[in-house]
């Protein structure tokens, strides 16, 4: 059975799109713990990303570097944080989240709310500088 994230680049689930290229697909999270939170994954549908094979995680940090780099040209922040937690769906992915603070980062803290409009002109608005 497919992953959620494997329905998103299936293009089965929507998703406020970042970027995407053969190998690899960044989203908007639809929970963010700040704005500009975004994932970055694999097409490959691997659970672990220790399981990815080198080439491909090689691959994967070099694009979640490009997002991140879209990412301080959008949003107003001290630094992009990235984390790798992977407990919720088996597919391995990375969260660059743009933080001020380590409480930023904190993912058992009160997620910010956006609505739909607000997602899908700030994914045009970072994907314009990737």
């Amino acid at each position: 059975m497919s992953s959620i994230f494997t329905k998103i680049i299936n293009q089965e689930i929507p998703s406020y799109k970042i970027a995407e290229d053969n190998n690899y697909y960044a989203f908007l999270d639809i929970n963010p713990n700040a704005k500009g939170h975004t994932l970055v994954i694999p097409k490959n549908e691997v659970d672990k990303i220790f399981d990815l094979d080198s080439e491909t995680y090689a691959g994967l940090m070099q694009f979640a570097h490009k997002v991140a780099k879209a990412l301080e040209k959008t949003i107003v922040c001290n630094r992009i944080g990235m984390t790798v937690v992977g407990l919720e769906v088996p597919h391995a992915h990375v969260h660059l989240i743009p933080i001020n603070s380590v409480s930023d980062i904190n993912f058992t803290s009160k997620k910010l709310k956006m609505q739909h409009d607000d997602f899908v002109k700030l994914a045009k608005e970072i994907s314009s500088n990737f």
